[in-house]
């Protein structure tokens, strides 16, 4: 057994490592086939990584640590932040009040909802995709995967798509910036500061003239019998551009970083697209991207991890997606893979209320892509790294064909 000091307590874990929640630039696969490894000896472990915290690697122990937010709270969801100086809502919020704000915004990302938007999103697609086409090449991550999901979200908010640089540059001082860059989370913080003074002035504009939008319609919702206030409506807004930007992007860039590799997936898709919602299902189960933490409200032994009021707890959802347990060859993409009962959308109350856009969003761009460019690989000599944080996502990734 090791010990470890932390917070005035000592503990005894099995087994401890320097586990970097910000990953930084690696080589592709790194952190996934990490916690694969550490899985295989151990289920949970302690990063001596900032201030500590612990890490959950197999299905049973994440899956239940989501389920019990009285145990696991969300008021804190950065494993190197304990104490965090921003709150965003819902995500950072237990029940009973995140219930009450889930029951105001599950309405809006509905399936039938969703449903609506599907000429808007496949129009939105192909006209991205058509900028490109005929030049042989771009990069998937930055020419597509960014601008695809956050156009459909600028819309989504009722704001100008002509804006989209500018939410692009706000969303990765957010959620990409490496800890050693922003050691004190300043750059992140004045970035979400931007952000929610940008939604202060489209609030403004919508209480004088409502338009069919989430910002409009969220300025009809109450909790409680009473209004919801401004600063909570803007801590909202700012999640919710989180939240609908850089995950979608994040996983078209490992689908498709698979697919230019292996043409057997890729020719099975242009051959047979009724594979394409099973494909996606399995690219979210191996290629997992969230990286959620909690923060420990009681000193509990935890399937023998002995954690203490007040530790921060990493719970990657690849190690639950990933897991020999209880998905075969869980290594490997199978495309058809059945059952396939991920939690690459998390699990308990927390599950992703955006989980629909998201499907939409991923079918309708592995559609469209392939009647247009069926047959295409990466770049020679791409260098391909990728780097962590609230997701784990790929810098860039070049891709070229014939035209």
């Amino acid at each position: 057994m090791t010990t470890v000091e932390r917070a005035g307590q000592r503990a005894e874990v099995g087994r401890q490592v320097e586990l970097n929640y910000y990953s930084g630039e690696g080589e592709p696969m790194g952190f996934l086939e990490m916690i694969d490894d550490l899985r295989a000896s151990h289920n949970y472990y302690w990063s001596t990584y900032a201030q500590g915290f612990w890490v959950l690697t197999d299905m049973d122990g994440i899956r239940e640590a989501l389920q019990h937010p009285e145990i696991f709270s969300n008021t804190a969801a950065v494993a190197t932040d304990p104490e965090p100086e921003y709150s965003w809502i819902p995500e950072m919020l237990d029940p009973p009040i995140h219930t009450k704000w889930r029951q105001n915004l599950a309405p809006f990302f509905a399936p039938g909802r969703m449903a609506q938007l599907e000429d808007r999103v496949r129009q939105r697609c192909v006209e991205i995709i058509e900028g490109f086409a005929d030049q042989g090449h771009c990069d998937l991550r930055l020419d597509f995967g960014d601008r695809y999901p956050t156009s459909i979200f600028l819309e989504l908010m009722g704001i100008p798509v002509e804006e989209i640089d500018q939410f692009m540059v706000w969303e990765n001082g957010i959620l990409n910036t490496p800890a050693e860059l922003d050691p004190d989370r300043a750059i992140a913080i004045a970035a979400m500061n931007d952000t929610m003074n940008y939604f202060a002035d489209v609030i403004k504009e919508r209480r004088k003239d409502p338009q069919d939008d989430l910002v409009s319609i969220a300025l009809t919702w109450q909790i409680d019998g009473k209004p919801i206030p401004e600063p909570d409506l803007l801590s909202m807004c700012l999640l919710m551009f989180m939240a609908g930007l850089d995950t979608v992007a994040c996983q078209l860039a490992w689908s498709f970083y698979h697919l230019a590799q292996t043409p057997k997936d890729r020719e099975w898709i242009v051959n047979d697209p009724s594979i394409i919602p099973a494909a996606i299902e399995e690219f979210l189960r191996a290629y997992t991207i969230v990286r959620p933490s909690r923060k420990v409200m009681q000193d509990i032994d935890f399937h023998g991890c002995p954690m203490k009021k007040g530790d921060m707890v990493f719970v990657p959802l690849a190690g639950a997606c990933r897991d020999p347990k209880v998905f075969e060859d869980a290594d490997q993409v199978i495309l058809d893979r059945a059952p396939n009962n991920h939690i690459a959308f998390g699990a308990g109350p927390h599950r992703c209320v955006g989980s629909h856009l998201a499907r939409r969003e991923l079918r309708v761009a592995f559609e469209e892509w392939h009647k247009r460019i069926p047959n295409y690989r990466l770049a020679e000599g791409a260098e391909i790294k990728e780097y962590g944080g609230a997701e784990l996502g790929i810098v860039s990734v070049p891709l070229v064909w014939d035209v």
